[in-house]
C-alpha cells in the first residue's frame, strides 16, 4: 500500500503531461490560472516577490461584439431593404458596413437562438421547437447540452465581458422558477449579466423580468418617459451596463447580445408610434407586397429576374375582407410597424452609447432582422394571440365584439389586448417569398436580412452578399476574427463539433464563392434541404395561418408528403417547382435530408409536434407535481411551473379569514390576455375563466361569504378531454354556492411569461371586474392553500 501511495502522485503527474501532449491548453477551457511569480522562503527576508501576470488570450485589438436579434420580422418589412417599416438603425449599420441577402434562420424562436449562440444545428442542441412544447426526444428536449458551449462561454474564458438583454427563450420551462436550477439560465451559459425575460414572449407593459438569477420588478418608467415599455427598459439597462463595463474593465472587450421582444406578439406599442403609419397600409397586404417587390428590385436587393410568389389559396385576399372589418386589420398592421420601428430605435440608443464611449470604431455589430419570418399566428387578426397556440378556433366577429367592449380600436396595442396582425400582413412582409414563420420549407420563414458593420475591420460596400449562410455561421465567424480555435473541452465537457462556417471570407469580396454547402431545415415537419444551389422542401401537415386542428392531422405521415424542388441560383424566390422535371435530383435531395436529420437528431420527422395541442398536450412541459401546499400566500410563480388550473381537473382549497366588506383576489393564474381568477367582490365569491379575452365564463356565489374563518373550495373538472369543456363548482364550508361550465378550456398555457399569485394579481389583471383596482390584494387573511389534480 505504501509503495502504491508513493507512486500515485507521480502517476498523476505523468498522466497530466501525457494529456497536455495531446490537448493544447487553448483547446481546454477555462484556462488554468497563472502560477505565482513569487518564491516563498521560510521568512519574508528569504522570499522573493514578483506579482503574477495573467496572460492575454485575445489579440491586442480584439473587437467588441454587439449582436442585435429582432424577433418575428420578415424580410419584406424593413425600409433598409425595400420594405415600408422605418428602420434607421438597421440602415445605419448597413450604410457603414455590408449586408447579406441570403442569410437564414430556422423558422422559429428558440431553435434560431440556440443555433446562433452555439454554432450548431437546432435539433443537434435539443431545440427542434420552442421550449414551451419541448418533449423527450433528444432533438426536441428544449435543453442546450453542455457539450455545445455557447460563444458567450468561450468568449468569457478568453477575456470578454459578456451580457445579454431581452428575450432568452432557451431555458427549460419547468426550470424557470426562482429556485432554479440555474445551470441552463443565461448566466449558466456564459453570460456574466442578464436582464430580460426567460420565456418566448412578454407583455411590453407588465413583463415578468429576471436580473441574473433573481426575479425583479420592472421600473415604473423607461427611456426618459413617464411610462414604461420593455424595449426601452432593456436599452436603458444595456446602456448602464456599457457605462459600468467601460469604468470597471476598460481593458476588456465586451460581447453584448441585445434581443428585444419586438416584433413578436403581443404587438404592444404606444399610440404615437403606431400613428406614424396611419393610412400607409390602407390598400391592404396584396398591394403592400407588390410595392415592396418592385422596390427590392430597384434597390438591387434581389435579382431582376426574381418572381413574386403568389398568395396561398388558404389565405384571404385583401379584397375579400369585409369593409367593416378593414379598419381593425389596418390598425393591427400600423401597430406592428410602430412596434418594430420602436425596437429598432432603441437598438440605436445602444449603438449611440457605444459611440459615445469611443468604442464604435472597433465594435463589430451584427444586426439580424428576425429570428424567423413574420408570424402568421395571429391568423385572421386577433386581440389575444395565444388562441392559435392552444388550437382554439374563433371568428373575427368575436374579436371585434370583445374589442368594442374594451373601448374599440383605441385600446389596441395597449395593456388590455395581446393583439397580433392578420396573417396576410405576415405574408406581405415576407415579400417576395412564400411562407411565414413556422415554415422551414420556404424562405418567407427562414430568410433573414443581416447587416454587419465594423469600421476598423470592414470597408463599407453596398453590394449585397449573396452567399448562402445560416445563423450557425456566426460563432465560427467570431472565432476566426479573434483567432480562437473551437475548444475541445469546456468546463469539463468534451465538445461537439461546430456545424457552421466562417463568413469572414465574404467581408472583402461580395462575389466570393460560398462556403456553406449543405444546410437542413425542419420546424414541426415543415422542412427543407439546401445543397449547392438546390433546395428541396415539403410543406408539412399544416399552414400556420389556418386556425384550429388541421384536417387529417392524426393520419398525417411524413412518408406521404409532397416535395418541391427549386434551383435557387436561378430561381431566387422558390417560384418554379422543378420536382416533376428533375425527379432524380429530388430523390437525391430527399435522401440527403434524411441523412442530415439522422446526423442532427432530427428524428422522428415531426417530433416537434408531439407536445402541441395537435397531438399530446398532456406531455407539454410542466411541473412534475400533482399536489401543492402553500402555507402562506405566494407571488410571482411562473405559469410554466404553476398548477395548470385551466387545463386539467383540479381542486383548490383555501383557508381564509373573511373580514367585513371583503374584497380582493384569492388567487390568479396568468393575465388579462387569458387566465383564471378567484376573487371576492363586495363580499361575494367570484370565479372567472378568461379564455383569451374572446370568451369569459363567470361564476358567482348566491350569497355573501360568512365572516371569520372560512374554507373555500374551487372544483374544476374536465367533462371529457384537455381543451374541452370544464365544470366549475364553488364551495364554502363544504356547501356548493355556485356552479358553471367553461365551454372550452385551454390546451397548453394562457401566456408565456405571466405568473400565479395567491392573495393578489400582480400581472395584468385577469378580470375586467377589478382591472382598475389591480392588483386588488385581498383585505382578509389567507392561511394554507392546497391544490391537487383529480381524475375526472
Amino acid at each position: 500500500m505504501r509503495v502504491k501511495e508513493v507512486f500515485k502522485p507521480f502517476f498523476l503527474f505523468c498522466l497530466t503531461i501525457l494529456c497536455c501532449t495531446f490537448v493544447n491548453a487553448q483547446d481546454v477551457l477555462p484556462f488554468p490560472p497563472a502560477p505565482s511569480g513569487s518564491q516563498a522562503g521560510v521568512t519574508i527576508e528569504t522570499s522573493t516577490y514578483k506579482k503574477r501576470v495573467e496572460p492575454k488570450h485575445l489579440p491586442a485589438d480584439a473587437p467588441n461584439i454587439l449582436i442585435i436579434l429582432m424577433d418575428d420580422a420578415g424580410p419584406g418589412a424593413t425600409s433598409t431593404y425595400g420594405g415600408e417599416v422605418n428602420t434607421p438603425t438597421l440602415s445605419r449599420v448597413a450604410k457603414t458596413g455590408i449586408s447579406y441577402n441570403r442569410f437564414h434562420s430556422t423558422a422559429m424562436c428558440s431553435p434560431t437562438r440556440a443555433s446562433l449562440l452555439t454554432g450548431r444545428n437546432h435539433t443537434r442542441v435539443g431545440n427542434g421547437q420552442i421550449a414551451a412544447i419541448a418533449n423527450d426526444f433528444d432533438g426536441f428536449s428544449g435543453t442546450i447540452p453542455k457539450s455545445s458551449a455557447t460563444m458567450a462561454e468561450v468568449l468569457k474564458d478568453y477575456g470578454y465581458n459578456t451580457a445579454a438583454f431581452g428575450k432568452w427563450h432557451n431555458t427549460p420551462e419547468e426550470q424557470i422558477t426562482s429556485k432554479g436550477p440555474f445551470d441552463y439560465w443565461p448566466t449558466g451559459y456564459g453570460f456574466e449579466y442578464f436582464y430580460g425575460f426567460l420565456a418566448g414572449e412578454a407583455s411590453q407593459y407588465e413583463p415578468t423580468l429576471v436580473r441574473n438569477t433573481s426575479y425583479v420588478e420592472h421600473p415604473k418608467t423607461s427611456g426618459g418617459h413617464n411610462y414604461y415599455h420593455l424595449s426601452e427598459d432593456i436599452a436603458d439597462d444595456a446602456i448602464h451596463w456599457l457605462q459600468e463595463q467601460k469604468a470597471y474593465a476598460p481593458e476588456k472587450p465586451f460581447f453584448l447580445y441585445w434581443a428585444p421582444g419586438a416584433a413578436h406578439g403581443p404587438h404592444h406599442v404606444m399610440k404615437e408610434w403606431a400613428d406614424k403609419y396611419k393610412g400607409k397600409f390602407d390598400d391592404g397586404w396584396d398591394a403592400y407586397r407588390e410595392r415592396v417587390f418592385k422596390r427590392q428590385k430597384e434597390n438591387g436587393w434581389i435579382p431582376q429576374n426574381t418572381l413574386l410568389t403568389p398568395r396561398a389559396t388558404s389565405m384571404a385576399s385583401w379584397a375579400s375582407i369585409p369593409e367593416a372589418e378593414k379598419p381593425f386589420q389596418r390598425r393591427l398592421m400600423e401597430l406592428w410597424a410602430g412596434f418594430a420601428e420602436h425596437a429598432d430605435y432603441n437598438a440605436g440608443r445602444v449603438i449611440d452609447e457605444i459611440e459615445k464611449l469611443g468604442e464604435l470604431d472597433n465594435t463589430i455589430i451584427i444586426y439580424i432582422w428576425g429570428d424567423n419570418g413574420s408570424s402568421s399566428e395571429g391568423l385572421n387578426g386577433t386581440i389575444s394571440e395565444q388562441l392559435a397556440q392552444n388550437g382554439i378556433p374563433t371568428k373575427i366577429e368575436q374579436h371585434i365584439a370583445a374589442l368594442n367592449e374594451l373601448g374599440g380600436l383605441e385600446v389596441l396595442g395597449g395593456p388590455k389586448t395581446d393583439n397580433m396582425f392578420n396573417a396576410g400582413w405576415a405574408w406581405a412582409t415576407s415579400s417576395p417569398y412564400q411562407g411565414t414563420k413556422l415554415q422551414g420549407a420556404y424562405f418567407g420563414g427562414i430568410r433573414q436580412p443581416m447587416a454587419i458593420s465594423w469600421p476598423k475591420g470592414i470597408k463599407h460596400d453596398s453590394t449585397p452578399r449573396p452567399q448562402f449562410h445560416h445563423v450557425v455561421d456566426i460563432v465560427p465567424t467570431i472565432y476566426e476574427i479573434n483567432k480562437i480555435p473551437a475548444p475541445q473541452v469546456v468546463n469539463g465537457f468534451p465538445q461537439d463539433g461546430l456545424d457552421g462556417v466562417s463568413i469572414v471570407y465574404s467581408f472583402t469580396d461580395p462575389k466570393a464563392p460560398g462556403t456553406h454547402h449543405t444546410q437542413f431545415f425542419d420546424i414541426m415537419a415543415s422542412r427543407g434541404i439546401y445543397q449547392d444551389g438546390w433546395f428541396a422542401s415539403a410543406r408539412g401537415p399544416r399552414e400556420p395561418w389556418v386556425g384550429g386542428i388541421p384536417k387529417g392531422i392524426k393520419e398525417w405521415s411524413p412518408l406521404t408528403d409532397t416535395w418541391q424542388l427549386y434551383n435557387i441560383d436561378e430561381d431566387w424566390s422558390q417560384a418554379v417547382d422543378l420536382a416533376t422535371k428533375e425527379p432524380k435530383k429530388l430523390e437525391s435531395m430527399k435522401a440527403l435530408f434524411l441523412t442530415e436529420s439522422a446526423k442532427n437528431k432530427n428524428l422522428p420527422i415531426g417530433g416537434g409536434l408531439w407536445s402541441t395541442a395537435l397531438y399530446h398536450p398532456e406531455d407539454a412541459p410542466a411541473s412534475l407535481l400533482t399536489e401543492w401546499s402553500f402555507e402562506s400566500p405566494i407571488k410571482g410563480m411562473p405559469e410554466s411551473a404553476a398548477p395548470k388550473l385551466g387545463k386539467v381537473s383540479n381542486i383548490v382549497t383555501l383557508e381564509v379569514e373573511v373580514p367585513e366588506n371583503a374584497n380582493g383576489v384569492l388567487y390568479a393564474l396568468a393575465g388579462f390576455s387569458g387566465g383564471v381568477t378567484c376573487y371576492v367582490k363586495e363580499g361575494y365569491l367570484n370565479y372567472e375563466f378568461n379564455l383569451f379575452e374572446v370568451q369569459r365564463t363567470k361564476v358567482k356565489s348566491k350569497d355573501k361569504l360568512p365572516t371569520g374563518k372560512v374554507k373555500i373550495e374551487v372544483e374544476s373538472k374536465l367533462v371529457d378531454k384537455i381543451g374541452g369543456a370544464m365544470n366549475v363548482t364553488l364551495k364554502v364550508n363544504g356547501s356548493a354556492v355556485g356552479q358553471g361550465t367553461v365551454p372550452a378550456a385551454m390546451s397548453l398555457h394562457f401566456t408565456s411569461n405571466a405568473t400565479f399569485d395567491i392573495g393578489t394579481d400582480l400581472d395584468s389583471p385577469v378580470s375586467l371586474d377589478y382591472f382598475d383596482q389591480a392588483p386588488f390584494t385581498f383585505n382578509g387573511k389567507i392561511g394554507k392553500t392546497s391544490i391537487k389534480y383529480v381524475k375526472k
